[in-house]
């Protein structure tokens, strides 16, 4: 069974930036992982996802400019690399897996596996 964790998130200034990262384990097979985030009273929203390769990214038009997500394939990695940071930010984000997918989406019905999530604090 695949299993995810992910760490990197804190408190943060206003401005500053943050990587998290996603570490997957339990398969050989591979995935697309996606980026999740849910801020208390709001609906969980899609902010990143990229495929099992590695090629293929998807970032909402919105968040292109602060966001990016990258993979290291041989360390079962995926990272989010959040830049500018507001308190808008603030939420807990979780990593998602879809088995064997390229063209990833940002639609949370679409993963069958999620990490835990990790607390991202933005305020001054």
């Amino acid at each position: 069974q695949l299993q995810l964790v992910e760490s990197g998130g804190g408190l943060v200034q206003p401005g500053g930036s943050l990587r998290l990262s996603c570490e997957y384990s339990g398969s050989d097979l591979g995935y697309a992982i996606g980026w999740f985030r849910q801020a208390p009273g709001k609906e969980r929203e899609g902010v990143s996802c990229i495929g099992m390769s590695g090629v293929y990214k998807n970032v909402p038009d919105s968040m292109e400019t602060r966001f990016n997500v990258f993979r290291d394939a041989a360390q079962k990695v995926v990272y989010l690399q959040i830049d500018s940071l507001k308190p808008e930010d603030t939420a807990v984000y979780y990593c998602a897996a879809a088995t064997l997918r390229e063209h990833c989406t940002l639609v949370s019905s679409d993963y069958y596996y999620w990490g835990q999530g990790t607390q991202v604090t933005v305020s001054a």
